[in-house]
């Protein structure tokens, strides 16, 4: 079996592809095999999915960024997010994190909810770039607080945290497997996360759910192959999925990357898809992203 990757190697998403390969591997007899087709945010190993013949030895990761966002940013798309896969199920879900520099005088949403109204256009939020889940995630949470703020994207969230320890920009979202190394050693202040309830990776650290009920944003990863796989091989894989994603040792390693596992079923899947296509449609509206 052939696993394509839509992003590079050594990062929480590839590390967490080639956990669930592995266990795969173990369950099936048979070999998962990772390939990393990375580019354009995840869209270039996705094409590549979506034009792999269905004869069920080739599937992959169906992700937020390409099956969600980017039918909403870019203006067009090698593939049909909702015709060219057939969707398998849900393998994890990483939450966001919103944090800020040291210096900033909060230590709660609610008190940074105040200062930015009390102030409203003095502060300076960074980005990893526009149209990313931090930057969206931003834009739901300033829509849910009605906050004014101003964005600076950058090239990655590398260099938005360096700035944000710089004191150039105050406040961030970011994958909790990014900002987790400097939320440890002190270096910024985590406030809440996005998953549906706290993080094991972070259990002091409120969800927003807790200060705005629906606040739920995560960077998901599922499975999919090509339009048009046998129904029995979806069935088998989603069979097999289920069993992997309840093993111990799996739960373990996911959450040391601030993941948790998500099994699905394939039409639950095709639904949770759509309802997050609309909720970033709406998103990339409001914060005018857009890539050409």
């Amino acid at each position: 079996m052939r696993y394509i990757n839509l992003f590079a190697p050594g990062g929480a998403t590839d590390v967490m592809s080639r956990l669930y390969c592995s266990k795969m591997s173990e369950l099936a007899g048979q070999q998962f095999i990772v390939e990393n087709r990375a580019g354009a945010g995840g869209t270039v190993g996705q094409a590549a999915i979506a034009h792999a013949a269905p004869d069920g030895y080739t599937v992959g990761l169906g992700s937020v960024a390409s099956l969600s966002v980017a039918p909403s940013l870019y203006p067009s798309l090698p593939y049909d997010p909702a015709k060219d896969f057939t969707f398998i199920s849900g393998i994890w879900q990483v939450p966001n994190l919103l944090f800020c520099n040291l210096a900033l005088p909060v230590r709660s949403v609610p008190e940074l909810v105040a200062l930015v109204k009390a102030n409203p256009g003095k502060y300076v939020y960074g980005s990893g770039g526009s149209g990313t889940t931090p930057h969206l995630t931003m834009e739901l949470f300033k829509q849910k607080a009605g906050l004014d703020i101003i964005h600076v994207p950058y090239r990655g969230g590398a260099p938005a945290m360096v700035d944000l320890m710089g004191g150039r920009v105050q406040m961030m979202f970011d994958n909790v497997p990014t900002a987790i190394g400097a939320v440890r050693d002190g270096k910024v202040r985590a406030l809440a996360v996005t998953g549906a309830e706290r993080n094991e990776a972070l259990p002091g650290v409120p969800a927003m759910t807790e200060f705005y009920p629906g606040f739920e944003i995560t960077s998901w990863g599922s499975l999919v192959g090509p339009a048009g796989l046998p129904r029995p091989v979806v069935q088998r894989l989603s069979a097999l999925t289920r069993r992997a994603l309840q093993d111990p040792e799996l739960i373990r390693r996911f959450a040391e990357n601030g993941g948790t596992t998500w099994w699905t079923s394939p039409e639950d899947l095709a639904a949770f898809r759509t309802e997050q296509a609309a909720l970033f449609a709406q998103l990339v509206r409001a914060s005018g992203a857009r890539i050409d």
